[in-house]
């Protein structure tokens, strides 16, 4: 087992220090006590038009319970490039309290590369959770007010797609009826979604400014009428009050690592049922500001990578100048068929079983989406020489380096490696060669298939009825010219979530198809997917208490 490094002797650096070194006058920071800060986005309207920063991009292998530090490794290497020279800014995803409480943990990186205040950060943090669960709320109870009170727009309550929202993992509310009892609503099916899953989420992220966010609120598809029409927000005549909750959530939150690189933290979408992104408002900013900026998606490749490339970078403006795949010998021993309990060991065979699942993943990069590929090796005190030399030297025949990185024990220094090698690629002055997944104006069917042959491996689709009921719906409709997102399991390359390593002759199941209007995507709902997690039969919150003084106890790393 690893040693926890002494990472508490530090000592923070007030915001407005952190505004200072990311370059932003202390006019547009908004405090949050004394560590985190709000930017006021009439920042941007200051900035030149032109992006200065070169985009780098983490992501990972699927993941595994023997973790593989892709957070982690990410605030290291930002804080390395900053170590050199290089002024550099973060750009994270916000956690939320369901996973916290569950399984996954704050998701703010560990030992001496991880973001702070970290208590604030995976817990209540600057209220953009709460404000996009009221928000998200509001709409479910104007909607029922509204059939209470005559339902003027003749709204099927069979077909009433949007669900309430909850910051917590919680079986128990996916389905149930509401509006039970005399005088206490309509009796409906009802349910929840975690609120990183719901759309208002998604459209916080891929919002360019308040008119765009209000733009995109309107156009929320929350149910159909008797003859089949989609009814929206804006038939509600809430667009307003849905942006009033969300004024304050739209600003990017500043926080720092441990090692004082400024981190803007907004927005946490999955990317195993949303696209998994933090918020473009956040890296339009940064990209102004900073000569690297340093982000990652969700979960793997896979899922957030793909999510990250075709929909974020497409609807931002972005080309990437490198992607850094983050992996532990672990991790690849688990995608194997090695033992949890035996992965401290070493594995030959079991690592050179599993390290198919990266080839994968280098294989889509370079050859789908043609981009210079790091790799990443997050270290641990168990790794041996031998199986080191033997991920190496895969990677090599691909033309791919694997730099040996020490984030969790050493923070940016244990990263500098990483970052010259990142100089090094990003200085290179070719000519981008990068491509979407799939062009825009492509049959939804082809969308939905070419990321499933091209990024997954698999040998096609099938869809279920439903699926291709929606389907000829969404083709006829304007909206058939929107991205895909595929709601799949981050833990395998399939919609198995048992079936590791790369999976040969296997097909993608696709259930059902939702069009997000005002996020602008089609969901495609893969496996036995789920927009509301269950906690596990030892949730994490067994372990959490506060003592006497005030002082948390088992909260995050």
């Amino acid at each position: 087992m690893k040693s926890i490094p002494n990472h508490l002797n530090y000592t923070p650096k007030p915001i407005e220090k952190i505004a200072e070194i990311a370059g932003i006058d202390l006019k547009y920071i908004e405090p949050y006590g004394h560590y985190k800060g709000k930017i006021d986005l009439s920042l941007i309207k200051t900035l030149p038009p032109e992006k200065k920063g070169k985009l780098i991009f983490c992501t990972t292998i699927n993941p595994t319970p023997a973790g593989e530090g892709k957070t982690t490794t990410t605030i290291a290497l930002a804080d390395a490039l900053n170590l050199l020279g290089k002024k550099t800014i973060l750009n994270l995803r916000e956690p939320a309290l369901g996973p916290l409480f569950g399984v996954r943990g704050g998701a703010i990186g560990g030992g001496k590369a991880q973001i702070i205040p970290r208590h604030d950060l995976v817990l209540h943090f600057t209220g953009d959770m709460h404000a996009l669960t009221s928000a998200n709320n509001l709409i479910s109870a104007v909607l029922d007010n509204h059939i209470y009170q005559g339902n003027e727009l003749n709204i099927d309550i069979r077909k009433i797609i949007h669900r309430h929202a909850i910051d917590m993992n919680d079986r128990q509310l996916r389905n149930m009826v509401t509006g039970l009892g005399k005088s206490h609503g309509t009796p409906r099916e009802d349910g929840f979604d975690i609120t990183p899953a719901t759309e208002l989420m998604t459209i916080l992220c891929l919002a360019k400014d308040y008119r765009d966010l209000k733009t995109r609120i309107s156009k929320i598809i929350i149910a159909y009428n008797q003859h089949g029409r989609p009814v929206t927000v804006e038939d509600l005549k809430i667009s307003g009050a849905v942006t009033v909750l969300l004024k304050e959530a739209l600003k990017p939150n500043l926080v720092q690592s441990i090692g004082g690189t400024p981190a803007m933290v907004h927005g946490g979408p999955f990317a195993n049922i949303a696209h998994g992104c933090c918020s473009i408002v956040s890296t339009n900013l940064s990209l102004k500001l900073a000569d690297f900026v340093v982000t990652e998606a969700s979960f793997g490749a896979d899922v957030g990578g793909e999510k990250f490339l075709d929909i974020k970078c497409r609807l931002g403006g972005y080309t990437p100048e490198a992607v850094v795949i983050v992996v532990s010998l672990k991790a690849l021993k688990y995608h194997g068929g090695v033992d949890k309990k035996d992965l401290a060991r070493e594995s030959l065979p079991g690592l050179k079983k599993g390290l198919p699942n990266l080839i994968k993943h280098i294989e889509n990069f370079q050859q789908v989406f043609q981009l210079p590929v790091l790799v990443a090796i997050n270290s641990f005190e168990e790794d041996t020489l031998a199986e080191l030399n033997l991920l190496q030297e895969e990677c090599s025949q691909k033309g791919v380096k694997a730099i040996l990185v020490k984030g969790w024990n050493e923070g940016g220094s244990g990263a500098i490696n990483l970052a010259e090698e990142v100089i090094n690629l990003t200085s290179q002055n070719h000519k981008s060669s990068f491509q979407f997944v799939y062009p825009i104006d492509k049959p939804v069917i082809d969308k939905i298939e070419t990321i499933a042959c091209k990024i997954y491996g698999a040998e096609g689709c099938s869809f279920a009825p439903q699926a291709y009921r929606e389907l000829d719906k969404i083709e006829n409709s304007p909206f058939r010219k929107l991205p895909v997102c595929i709601a799949k399991t981050q833990f395998s390359l399939t919609d198995n979530p048992l079936k590791l390593g790369r999976p040969q002759n296997f097909k993608i199941n696709i259930n059902d198809l939702r069009v997000h209007a005002g996020a602008g995507l089609i969901i495609a709902f893969t496996g036995d997917i789920m927009t509301m997690p269950g906690l596990p039969r030892l949730p994490s919150a067994l372990m959490m208490d506060i003592d006497e003084e005030g002082n948390y106890i088992g909260l995050s790393s």
